[in-house]
């Protein structure tokens, strides 16, 4: 053992002894644990900091546990540890006492902070009931076993930072600690959702709940998935790999014994065989923990237990207590089951629950529903319910069963497209809606979601948009003919190109891709999935990949496509420079995407297709994925680098869940495309903006009283689900949905409604809202420059109208609909003095670009936005601009109103020439409304609602007639 090793020892031993403690002098424990040993060990500062200089930040395991630590520290809660002197969890604050407790010098301060920073904070939105809190710093210690060995998985393994580690741990604990107390008397049933992003990671979150719970006291977990078996499977194998682990799946068996072979569903699988799976170190009922029983496997969804149904029953060794209590819970086992979303799969579950032994209300029960917005919301009709009597589809029936013979059960739906679930009525108690906790997840790093596929906000000019500053020029692929053979090639080429420049990056050392795929998606049937893939076969065949023919077509697309987005976006990635460097990897590409001369893989319910080597666990998969449902929610496509997607889609939830090629894309983001219809790129981007919206609008809503206390209940929150273009959810799934009252855009008080402007061949009526708006115009006489920190200042004119000037100016406007704006203005107009009394407006300039003077006024600058295929703007106010002139200061009661002169982006102009009275001129306009808006919405009188939420407890909401 080296000096620097026996040093690493001696403070790796002082951090396990702070485990309880919290942060002590690290020197002096350090010295304490050195005489074990050596005595002639250097512990100090600068031992510490120069062994830290040459460590790796890999692989090194005194540094990765100084992270784990300083992060645990940070993040620990005041009311948890006394040592935090009151200091917010993740603040510099709080840092700081870290550091004072460590006694480290100055110097080594520094360093812990350039290579171990304080995580950004909490970034979990929590709207929640009162709770009783349960869940402690102390039992977690206590009981801790199943969580830290899946964090540990998460760390080692799938190579998850602190951040990462940490960000997950506050998550999990907001859910778990909002369940009831699996010990308490009395039974509770908390029922809860949390809205992640689609393929952002929401099976990591809930396998981690799982893991927490169970140490907690949960005993029989129940995780309902989506409704095909391929997701059931994903699913199962990821949870058995990360949290189950090798012990809880064997049982006992001798790995190497003829018994593993049968008992065993993964001795085929290479992470199984690399020893990839979690490893407990014992049978945790040998030391003490709950061993896990799976009642499903890799291969076999739930069925009647053919072992008999005490496979599924509870032991009580203390038989005069009930289950419940803390003498047979901690000593008993817990029952895992990963049921699919289907009726007799169910119906089998439901009846064998009915038959154990144990008291059903003695079990503390967690239901998991992943895909909750799919199957499990009721949709039948109200209409044809008989009287007194609800109907209930088959799934959500079953559901409601589970709850109904588990009083201790709890309830947790997952989904990234919530809106079926909000609208829910509140007071059905047996149905699911979320009454005790709504939790939307904060973005993970290095996710790749749907803004980044689209220029929400950008104001840079059509002409000047680079594959550097604008997503859609570096991801997106228009198809204008999807009919025709030319836009499918061009894609292929991509992912051919895209394959041998991930070979490239091997041989320079990045570690292997194991998987490469693309998926085209066309249509929900079958019959056309089978034409799709002979077309694809057959424009393979013509290609002439496998020699120099296709070289001259691949040299074209590398050169005007594939690096040029690369040098803009790659950072430190290695990169061809040149076509010729990547010539020696076309064909190691070509061959593993066509084994055999097949490039296609068809993924549906025809059993005459070739679909068995879509396992992505057992198998490398490089190739071309065709298919519809079955591929389009929850399941993860492995290695998804190009996308061809045209199958159009009605509702905002389900185009959303097409989205397979969100998700982590580390190292090939670059290499990503996504092939689409002009209207499917205007039906994303509108879809992007709801959900931006709900999620902005949760974020508000979520903030406490100035007790602590939550300020409003999930039951009390309308949800505010906006549609910018189609429907938020199937008709089905909004029987409970009604359209109501706009009223201040959001509880912020921003009201923007670009969707609903005229269309611009409307002539007549675009004039007759620039006539609208010449007071504004008027009275924005004075230049400014405005600037916030660390926002880019530009150009503005400003000026005041009075209130009365303002309503009658709004008034005047047209719409593309009368009630796109009605009912917001219907609420404006009733405000008092007291709430507004006068508007800044505000007009944006341009340093250069397109300028006119409208009705003999001063020449302000037109924005140009695209015109989508129903001949309207896609114009949306620039975010630069919100934020600084949000920040800007005005009088209590002053709201603000930001004027943009929208033109076609395409429409050709030259800069520095004024035009007089321009034709095709929308005059878009944002809202925001002064402070004592916001003061309102802590009486719940403020917020902008365009579907709300049905309580038939209650009277009916007022509608305004727009």
């Amino acid at each position: 053992m080296t000096m620097s090793d026996s040093m690493a020892k001696s403070y790796l031993a002082a951090l396990d002894a702070m485990n309880r403690s919290g942060p002590r002098d690290l020197r002096r424990n350090a010295l304490v644990q050195a005489e074990e040993f050596g005595s002639d060990i250097e512990v100090s500062d600068a031992a510490l900091r120069a062994y830290l200089a040459a460590s790796s930040a890999s692989d090194d395991e005194l540094r990765n546990e100084l992270h784990i630590k300083l992060a645990k520290w940070d993040n620990a809660r005041p009311e948890d540890a006394d040592w935090t002197a009151g200091t917010g969890a993740n603040t510099p604050e709080r840092r700081a006492v870290v550091l004072a407790k460590l006694g480290v010098e100055l110097e080594t301060a520094q360093l812990f902070g350039s290579l171990f920073p304080v995580h950004g904070g909490d970034g979990t939105v929590v709207i929640a009931k009162e709770w009783n809190p349960w869940y402690s710093e102390e039992l977690i210690r206590a009981r801790d076993f199943y969580w830290s060995h899946y964090a540990n998985h998460l760390r080692t393994r799938r190579g998850w930072d602190e951040r990462a580690i940490t960000s997950l741990h506050n998550a999990t604990r907001h859910v778990v600690e909002r369940l009831s107390e699996p010990t308490r008397s009395e039974p509770y049933q908390a029922k809860g959702l949390v809205v992640g992003y689609v393929q952002s990671g929401k099976t990591a979150n809930f396998t981690g709940v799982i893991a927490k719970a169970i140490d907690a006291g949960y005993r029989l977990i129940i995780v309902l998935t989506g409704t095909t078996n391929m997701l059931r499977e994903q699913t199962q194998r990821r949870v058995d790999m990360e949290l189950v682990g090798r012990e809880n799946i064997l049982r006992g068996v001798d790995i190497d014994s003829p018994e593993a072979l049968a008992a065993v569903d993964y001795q085929e699988d290479e992470d199984w065989r690399d020893g990839k799976f979690v490893e407990h170190g014992c049978r945790p009922a040998d030391v003490g923990k709950p061993d896990i029983h799976r009642m499903t496997t890799r291969r076999f969804d739930y069925q009647s237990l053919r072992q008999g149904i005490s496979a599924l029953d509870f032991d009580r060794p203390h038989r005069s207590k009930p289950l419940n209590h803390p003498d047979n819970l901690l000593a008993t086992d817990a029952r895992l089951m990963i049921v699919k979303k289907n009726g007799p799969v169910l119906t089998k579950l439901v009846k064998d629950l009915k038959r154990i032994t144990a008291r059903l209300h003695q079990i503390p029960a967690l239901i998991i529903d992943d895909e909750s917005d799919q199957a499990s919301v009721n949709t039948t009709n109200p209409k044809r319910w008989q009287a007194g009597k609800k109907s209930r589809t088959t799934i959500n029936r079953l559901i409601s069963e589970l709850l109904g013979m588990l009083p201790r059960g709890q309830y947790v739906g997952y989904t990234a497209t919530p809106f079926a679930n909000v609208f829910i009525d509140p007071s059905d108690a047996q149905d699911i809606f979320p009454k005790d906790f709504l939790i939307s997840l904060e973005r993970p790093p290095g996710y790749m979601g749907a803004e980044d596929f689209h220029d929400l906000d950008s104001d840079v000019p059509l002409v000047d948009r680079t594959f550097e500053n604008s997503k859609e020029r570096a991801h997106l692929r228009l198809v204008d003919d999807p009919d025709s053979d030319g836009d499918l090639r061009r894609a292929i080429d991509i992912f051919v190109l895209a394959g041998a420049v991930k070979l490239y990056r091997q041989d320079r050392g990045y570690p292997r891709f194991k998987h490469h795929t693309m998926l085209v998606h066309e249509a929900m049937h079958t019959d056309i999935h089978r034409t799709t893939a002979e077309q694809i076969r057959r424009i393979w065949d013509e290609a002439g990949y496998y020699s120099s023919a296709s070289h001259a077509r691949l040299r074209a697309a590398f050169e005007n496509d594939l690096s040029l987005v690369s040098s803009a976006l790659v950072g430190e990635l290695p990169t061809p420079a040149a076509f010729e460097d990547l010539i020696p990897y076309l064909g190691e590409a070509t061959r593993r995407i066509s084994p055999a001369g097949n490039p296609v893989l068809v993924v549906n319910s025809d059993q005459d297709i070739e679909q068995d080597e879509v396992n992505f666990d057992h198998y490398s998969v490089w190739r071309i994925l065709v298919g519809g449902n079955k591929l389009a929610r929850g399941f993860t496509v492995e290695g998804l680098t190009v996308s061809y997607y045209v199958r159009a889609v009605k509702n905002a939830d389900a185009l959303m869940q097409m989205g397979r090629w969100f998700g982590f894309r580390e190292g090939y983001r670059d290499l990503v495309r996504l092939f689409l219809t002009p209207d499917l790129r205007d039906a994303f981007e509108s879809v992007c903006l709801d959900e931006r919206s709900f999620r902005e609008e949760l974020e508000l809503y979520a903030a406490a009283d100035e007790d602590g206390r939550p300020r409003l209940t999930p039951a009390e929150v309308p949800p505010l689900v906006s549609s910018h273009g189609i429907r938020p959810t199937t008709a089905a799934k909004m029987y409970n949905a009604v359209l109501v009252e706009r009223r201040g855009g959001n509880i912020s008080g921003n009201i923007e409604r670009s969707s609903g402007y005229p269309p611009m061949s409307e002539k007549a009526v675009l004039e007759r809202n620039v006539d609208a708006c010449v007071p504004l115009i008027a009275a924005a006489s004075e230049l400014e420059t405005l600037s916030d920190k660390g926002k880019p200042s530009f150009d503005a004119l400003i000026g005041t109208v009075s209130h009365d000037r303002m309503v009658s100016v709004l008034g005047e406007l047209t719409w593309a609909t009368p009630s796109t704006f009605a009912p917001d203005l219907e609420w404006i107009r009733k405000l008092g003095p007291d709430v507004i009394t006068d508007w800044r407006v505000i007009l944006p300039q341009q340093k250069r670009g397109r300028r006119a003077s409208l009705r003999a006024q001063r020449p302000v600058s037109l924005h140009g936005r695209a015109v989508d295929s129903n001949d309207k703007v896609r114009g949306n106010s620039t975010s630069a601009h919100r934020e600084v002139i949000h920040n800007l200061e005005v009088g209590a009661t002053t709201g603000k109103l930001i004027l943009y002169p929208v033109v076609d982006r395409k429409r050709e102009m030259v800069a520095g020439i004024v035009e007089n009275d321009p034709p095709g001129v929308v005059m878009a306009v944002v809202l925001m409304m002064p402070r004592t808006v916001s003061r309102l919405a802590k009486t719940k009188t403020s917020g902008v609602l365009q579907w709300r939420t049905v309580d038939s407890s209650k009277p009916p909401y007022a509608l305004v007639d727009g």
